[in-house]
């Protein structure tokens, strides 16, 4: 085999777990610009907006088939309580959001908004509950307000809100960071209200909701471990067939950064070895959904209980001249890759990891959007491109990808593959992902693809000519996909040349 060539095994007569569209969700929480000026610009906007809403981020998500959106929070969940969103604007009381910025909230942006958003995007709702600060019947009746179609009282309350049909929310979070932000507390005091708050989520009619704990930082096992033995007899087969009860998942957060807490590294002016850094910091994922997986599996071993990574993505340190406080940061090629590191990472674990929520949509941190506040463009980041090409595996059913040949480099202490890669089926179609890592060379790839005929194939790159190349409202399209024309016959099935930096997707059309 060639130096510089790898080959990637595929049985696509083999299908594996369904890789959930969920795995695609998003995360949309009061924080700087993402909800005001992001997504809500009120009704005397002079942007294009319905309700408030504006249209050009709507089609611009719509066009991502977004599954989902988790909403309020994020540590502003645990400070939100939903009465206060609710009734005529001018009269919702203001509260200050503590967590970021600490400005003052007027609550403009409530339950109705975003469930209209939800609506508007056609994705699923992801309630993020008040365990924090917030009572169990707070969330008990923010659940009936939601769901309920009868005359119950906060059916009633939600009529005269103007909404007459309850509305489909899907997923309930039971808290969020309750280790830092969300209560500070111990997994072993986390672990019984996480039961006794998920109790009081209760299915309204035709609703059923799926409820997610929140779960551990990082690579905190323990957090995973007590959580998993607070569940009754999982390991019973009778049960196999059966939801977790009283919640069905588990969350896990990390993010990505190259630098300490307290300087995470500038999102665009970077160095080479801050290059591999970042990806080898983001492929951590995998070994993170190994060992948490693990720990579950040892609980849970017919796989019931969901892992929902509801918050990764890249953190950086604040644009140069913006509120620290907003988190907002500029989003480059290294994102993307990023991203696509971590989608291979998901649907390899796809037996276990139900969803994700990349943090956040609009405006704040990798973002999939950023509203320009002086000119009102709308600029979609690389980071948008990949998750619009990913769409194809979206429920579609995993295939393992066997790399041989792949090149490593020695980064923050461990070895980094420089090829990542995965692959999905649905019915007469296959997606393979490909992304090359090497910030300077590029890389061929044969695609030795077996078990089915391939008829046609079609290929899309995203790179750019720096590694921090991103968009704005002056170069919008500066990182775009573009056609993949090094694409071609091998005796084998395909080869392909991924230029350097990279990430690319094929279509297969099988027979």
């Amino acid at each position: 085999m060639p130096q510089d060539q790898s080959t990637a095994i595929i049985d696509l007569d083999v299908p594996g777990p369904r890789i959930s569209r969920h795995v695609y969700g998003h995360f949309a929480e009061h924080l700087g610009r993402c909800i005001y000026d992001g997504f809500y610009v009120g009704e005397d906007a002079d942007v294009p907006h319905v309700r408030g809403i504006r249209t050009d981020v709507v089609e611009a998500l719509r066009a991502l088939q977004i599954p989902n959106l988790r909403w309020p929070g994020g540590c502003f969940a645990d400070d939100y309580h939903w009465r206060d969103g609710i009734g005529p604007r001018d009269q919702r009381p203001r509260m200050v959001n503590s967590h970021w910025g600490d400005v003052v909230e007027d609550n403009s942006f409530g339950t109705h908004e975003f469930m209209d958003l939800c609506e508007l995007l056609g994705a699923d709702a992801y309630i993020s509950g008040n365990v924090g600060s917030g009572s169990v019947a707070e969330m008990s009746e923010w659940i009936e307000y939601l769901t309920r179609a009868d005359d119950s009282p906060m059916a009633a309350l939600r009529r005269e809100n103007g909404r007459d049909e309850p509305w489909k929310v899907p997923f309930f979070g039971i808290g969020n960071e309750a280790w830092g932000c969300g209560g500070n507390l111990r997994v072993e005091q986390f672990a019984s209200l996480a039961r006794q708050y998920s109790t009081y989520v209760r299915n309204h009619g035709e609703n059923t909701t799926y409820r997610i704990a929140a779960g551990a930082s990082d690579a905190d096992l323990h957090w995973t471990e007590v959580l998993m033995r607070s569940f009754d007899a999982l390991d019973d087969p009778a049960d196999a067939d059966k939801p977790g009860d009283p919640f069905q998942a588990i969350s896990l957060h990390y993010y990505t950064m190259t630098g300490p807490w307290q300087d995470k590294g500038s999102a665009t002016e970077f160095s080479e070895d801050e290059w591999y850094l970042a990806l080898q910091r983001a492929a951590f994922m995998e070994r993170l959904l190994t060992r948490h997986g693990q720990v579950m599996d040892r609980y849970d071993p017919h796989r019931r209980i969901g892992l929902v990574v509801d918050e990764w993505g890249t953190w950086w340190n604040v644009e140069p001249g913006t509120n620290p406080g907003f988190l907002y940061q500029q989003n480059t090629l290294r994102d993307a890759l990023v991203a696509s590191v971590h989608f291979d990472a998901f649907h390899r674990h796809a037996d276990r990891v139900v969803m994700t929520n990349i943090a956040q949509t609009v405006n704040v941190l990798q973002a999939m959007l950023l509203t320009d506040p002086e000119t009102g463009a709308l600029v979609r980041t690389p980071s948008y491109h990949v998750f619009a090409m990913n769409t194809p595996h979206h429920d579609a059913d995993s295939l393992a990808v066997h790399l041989q040949g792949a090149p490593t480099r020695t980064t923050d202490g461990a070895e980094l593959p420089l090829v990542s890669a995965s692959a999905s089926v649905s019915g007469d179609r296959a997606t393979v992902s490909l992304t090359n890592l090497d910030a300077e060379a590029e890389r061929t790839i044969v695609l030795d693809l077996r078990g089915r005929e391939v008829t046609g194939h079609e290929g899309r790159v995203l790179t750019a000519p720096e590694l921090a190349t991103h968009n704005s409202p002056d170069a919008p399209d500066a990182v775009a996909p573009v056609a993949l024309e090094s694409v071609r016959p091998h005796e084998r099935g395909l080869e392909v040349t991924l230029p350097a930096h990279s990430y690319a997707t094929v279509s297969l059309t099988l027979a």
